[in-house]
């Protein structure tokens, strides 16, 4: 996915920030690839590149890892960070969830080191060495180079290797694998210092007008509508009004932590159309976090929301952007959903 590829457009500005892509919505079949996408791209977060103690469980990240028509026994990623301080190029292989092989970190299209752990003989070491003349290049013991050079060199806060390694700890996402308060801290801690009543308002603004509170029972904190008798929140919501529930958490702990990259998939799946778009607007306030999500509402396809080069197409062998899955120049009075029922931007 290229984030920097952008086109012109005198409208909704907001989803794009110095030059990149800010908020995109990825389109596409069943079982097509997105939510594999973004377990794809959300890897580098993954242990240890990420702050451990807010994650909870991963799930099940380690059951499944590599393709199983894959031949070469790995997957490889690549990452571009662009900073105002400079570009940063990140590429690895593994051969399962935590089992790195290969690593190589360019820096201003200068190798800062390359590290190849069935090979070390081949390593090119001389970019740290400059970084730093005292630190020891013996990686047999390392788990990550990149965690290991950013840990133990003193780089100033504005050096594009810091800066990549403050947004990979700060990517989150909410995938099918990740539902509940788990990635996002606990309900209690949520909810605190005000938060049960800016939910209450959320609802409000999506149309479910309601008071709630928070009972404690068997050292446990449970939510429940203020009713009399109280009902329990999980046992009588409706499964929209559940999803809602999800989507707060992951709104604040975004808010707070100052997420650099979230990933929602099928976030949407119970929203009526009109409350998926005022969702949408609202991550609008999430100013510093680039965004991307996969959906099959196609009520969400509208210059009115979004522009063409950040709605995507996902095939089983490419992700395309509107803006160029066709030949037609889209303009903004353009029918973006009508043209994508009747197959406008297919193969």
């Amino acid at each position: 996915m290229d984030f920097n590829d952008v086109r012109d457009y005198q409208f909704n500005s907001n989803c794009v920030d110095n030059e990149l892509i800010r908020k995109a919505i990825i389109y596409g079949k069943n079982a097509i690839g997105k939510s594999n996408f973004g377990s794809a791209l959300l890897d580098i977060a993954q242990r240890p590149f990420r702050d451990t103690n807010n994650v909870g469980d991963d799930g099940d990240y380690d059951v499944s890892f590599l393709n199983t028509e894959n031949q070469s026994g790995f997957a490889e990623f690549f990452y571009r960070f662009r900073f105002d301080e400079g570009q940063v190029e990140y590429v690895y292989r593994k051969s399962a969830p935590y089992t790195l092989l290969y690593e190589k970190i360019k820096v201003n299209d200068k190798i800062i080191v390359e590290y190849d752990r069935e090979h070390p003989e081949r390593s090119d070491t001389s970019g740290i060495e400059e970084l730093s003349k005292t630190l020891i290049l013996d990686f047999a013991n390392v788990y990550s180079v990149f965690n290991y050079i950013v840990s133990n060199v003193p780089l100033k806060s504005e050096h594009p290797l810091k800066r990549t390694f403050e947004y990979i700890r700060r990517m989150r996402g909410l995938t099918q694998h990740t539902r509940g308060f788990a990635p996002f801290g606990r309900m209690p801690d949520v909810f605190a210092d005000g938060g049960l009543e800016e939910f209450e308002s959320f609802l409000c603004d999506a149309g479910i007008h309601t008071k709630l509170k928070l009972v404690e029972e068997n050292d446990r904190v449970r939510l429940y509508f203020d009713t009399a008798p109280p009902l329990l929140f999980n046992q009588v919501a409706s499964s929209g009004t559940k999803a809602l529930l999800n989507f707060f958490p992951m709104f604040k702990f975004a808010e707070r932590r100052n997420t650099s990259l979230l990933f929602l998939d099928e976030f949407d799946s119970f929203y009526h159309f009109e409350l998926a778009e005022t969702l949408i607007k609202m991550l609008d306030k999430l100013k510093d976090t680039q965004i991307i999500i996969t959906s099959h509402n196609t009520n969400l396809l509208s210059n009115r929301i979004m522009r063409p080069d950040c709605y995507f197409i996902m095939t089983k062998d490419k992700l395309t952007s509107f803006a160029n899955a066709t030949t037609r120049e889209l303009r903004e009075g353009h029918n973006l959903e009508k043209l994508y029922m009747s197959g406008e931007f297919d193969e």
